[in-house]
């Protein structure tokens, strides 16, 4: 399996994902919930999980997280800072590699939600 792109933009609003492809033309929207908003009506990149309390999640066999701690927030995967607290991140807005969906997927399907 080779490590395909982003297939959605980055911009959220109220959390809802922008289902247009990175670097589209006109609104955000969310396709079938009827969501559309501009840039300046986004929500800020930064997760609000940055920074909180946290331990590494549970490895599964092959080592997916490799140390990482599952931010409530975003749900994304994110490294701990020394004094173990989520390191500052953006919200999750997607596996950036195949080899990364698959562990989120083995993990969640083994841990759930």
């Amino acid at each position: 399996m080779t490590d395909s792109p982003r297939i959605w933009c980055f911009s959220r609003r109220g959390g809802v994902i922008c289902s247009r492809p990175p670097g589209h033309a006109g609104l955000h929207n969310r396709r079938g919930t009827g969501a559309m908003w501009a840039d300046r009506d986004a929500d800020p990149p930064r997760c609000d999980g940055s920074r909180i309390p946290a331990e590494p999640a549970s490895a599964l066999p092959g080592g997916f997280p490799g140390g990482r701690a599952l931010c409530p927030v975003c749900t994304g995967f994110v490294a701990l800072t020394r004094d173990a607290r989520l390191a500052t991140h953006d919200a999750f807005r997607g596996a950036e590699t195949d080899a990364e969906a698959s562990g989120r997927a083995a993990w969640f399907n083994t841990h759930g939600w």
